[in-house]
């Protein structure tokens, strides 16, 4: 583990491309396919190759609502959010990807992108061609139940925040997650930085921007976390956990 504070690329937190026989290190299915005693020589034959995409900068489209469905990414390094637009223009952000994680698999069952996916910083991407997933998923079937997990992991961090919480505990909750995602990818657990704006985080919560930055402030007061601009330390995980707990169902 790193431990650099994210988004700092290095050659550790970094994916790198793996060779004839290493899976890449971003590869959302490599565990799984290892799991069969398969590595990738033996799965040359059904030309199951990642295509490293990017650099997406800030604000690009990795993919529009409404384009056809071909492929899976898992984020290589930098964030992506999802959103939609209502028909009244107003955005609503449905969700945060950092590196390791797949975006793309809520298009699956209508064969369009539900949603709009854009880049917050810059972005790199392992791209996964889903015909050819599918193809791979019916000879290892870890590879099928690690796509029904994946899209389990999806469904329960979109409804996690829609209970009765406090603006407290949603804002905890969001920095208790990430923290947790990034330091799965070998990421500092204690400093990072937020890529995304503050309105995004407030429409992410289903809080006011105005709310968000007061919450943030009184953490801040209270000793819980110290904040600079988009860089956060958690000061006080343990505080921040307790008080995130009910959200994320500890």
């Amino acid at each position: 583990m790193s431990n650099l504070p994210f988004p700092r690329l290095s050659p550790q937190v970094m994916a790198d491309d793996g060779d004839a026989l290493t899976f890449c290190s971003t590869c959302a299915f490599s565990h799984a396919c290892l799991s069969r005693g398969m590595d990738k020589s033996a799965l040359r034959e059904l030309h199951v190759l990642v295509e490293h995409v990017g650099p997406f900068h800030v604000g690009d489209f990795i993919f529009r609502e409404g384009e056809p469905f071909e492929a899976i990414a898992a984020v290589r390094a930098g964030s992506v959010k999802t959103r939609v637009i209502d028909r009244d223009g107003h955005e609503h952000v449905l969700g945060f990807y950092f590196p390791g994680e797949v975006v793309g698999l809520s298009a699956i069952d209508g064969h369009r992108y539900p949603c709009d996916a854009i880049a917050l910083d810059t972005v790199m991407l392992c791209r996964f061609s889903f015909p050819k997933i599918s193809v791979l998923a019916a000879r290892v079937p870890g590879i099928q139940s690690e796509l029904f997990r994946l899209l389990s992991r999806d469904i329960g961090r979109a409804t996690l925040l829609a209970g009765d919480w406090s603006s407290d505990q949603r804002v905890a909750a969001f920095l208790v997650g990430m923290s947790r995602r990034l330091a799965a990818r070998g990421f500092s657990a204690s400093r990072f930085a937020l890529t995304m704006a503050r309105t995004d985080i407030a429409n992410y919560l289903r809080l006011a921007p105005e709310t968000v930055s007061r919450v943030l402030r009184r953490m801040q007061n209270d000793g819980l976390l110290a904040v600079d601009r988009r860089d956060v330390e958690l000061v006080d995980l343990p505080r921040l956990e307790a008080l995130a707990a009910p959200v994320l169902r500890e």
